[in-house]
């Protein structure tokens, strides 16, 4: 099998870099901008030509936030548009697509875990425009995995996790929302996740499916910012606040856990929790 992975130096394309060279069964290209432009349909064709592609996994994302408020264009141009014409060349090419999503397309107001059939109510630019990327997937492509994730942090790239290091470090005293709940998810054991799926794919089945995947557990990202300093030893203290004292641009779901049972249950994966895979990725740090 042949397998595209955009969004190749992201986190998660990271990590699915990183893990395809302990995979003799199928070749990984990996591609990200400039050399390849999502939303460039000749593009995409040139390169899945090329390589004779089986399988598109879209870790591209438009994923600042904050910064989609103001730039809409841009956030709809790659989370909507660019999963369009890859659900497109998908079909064309009778490919699996591996849409990868966020828990952003939820408003929070649950209590209890998101499942994938609960009615979506995203409340920015990031998670409609996800949202509607996700609809044109499921419009378009005959065979794709839609896969919600959360909290998404690793070794690589900018995030959370890497934040509260540098931070701690530094300060002797930070201030974090124990009013946002969820799940922090590691990129590897997603990637892991993803690949898994590949092994396991058969390619004469037509897959229509929505799947959630983070680690198990819950937290809160002040419960996530004191395992940090914990493990790592660190002397920073952290402090609890609402999210009304620290603004920002864009609105986050107070509560957006996702409920792993269908992609546990459908292919049998082994899903670690968050404090677990948490104290693997830091041991590397």
């Amino acid at each position: 099998m042949n397998v595209l992975v955009t969004g190749s130096l992201g986190q998660l394309g990271s990590e699915i870099l990183a893990l395809s060279g302990r995979d003799g069964n199928k070749r990984y290209y990996f591609y990200d901008l400039p050399e390849l432009d999502i939303t460039d349909k000749k593009a995409v064709e040139h390169v899945c030509g090329n390589h004779d592609i089986d399988a598109i996994v879209n870790c591209a994302a438009y994923t600042a936030v904050d910064n989609a408020e103001d730039n809409s264009v841009s956030a709809y141009r790659v989370n909507r548009d660019g999963a369009a014409v890859l659900a497109e060349v998908a079909k064309d090419r009778d490919a699996l697509l591996v849409h990868i999503s966020t828990d952003y397309v939820f408003d929070g107001k649950a209590y209890k875990p998101y499942r994938e059939h609960d009615p979506v109510s995203p409340l920015g630019v990031y998670g409609k425009s996800k949202w509607e990327g996700e609809e044109l997937v499921r419009q378009i492509a005959p065979s794709y995995m839609i896969i919600r994730t959360s909290w998404l942090y690793s070794s690589y790239g900018n995030n959370f996790a890497r934040t509260m290091l540098r931070l701690g470090d530094e300060r002797e005293l930070l201030k974090v929302v124990f009013d946002q709940v969820g799940t922090p998810t590691l990129a590897a054991d997603l990637a892991g996740a993803i690949m898994a799926i590949l092994d396991r794919y058969d390619r004469g089945d037509a897959y229509a499916e929505v799947y959630h995947y983070s680690n198990e557990g819950i937290c809160s990202w002040y419960d996530f910012a004191k395992a940090i300093m914990k493990i790592k030893n660190l002397k920073c203290k952290v402090l609890p606040v609402e999210s009304k004292e620290y603004p920002t641009k864009a609105r986050r779901p107070h509560y957006s856990v996702l409920h792993k049972g269908k992609i546990r249950q459908e292919w049998g994966l082994d899903i670690p929790h968050w404090y677990d895979s948490l104290e693997k990725m830091l041991a590397g740090c």
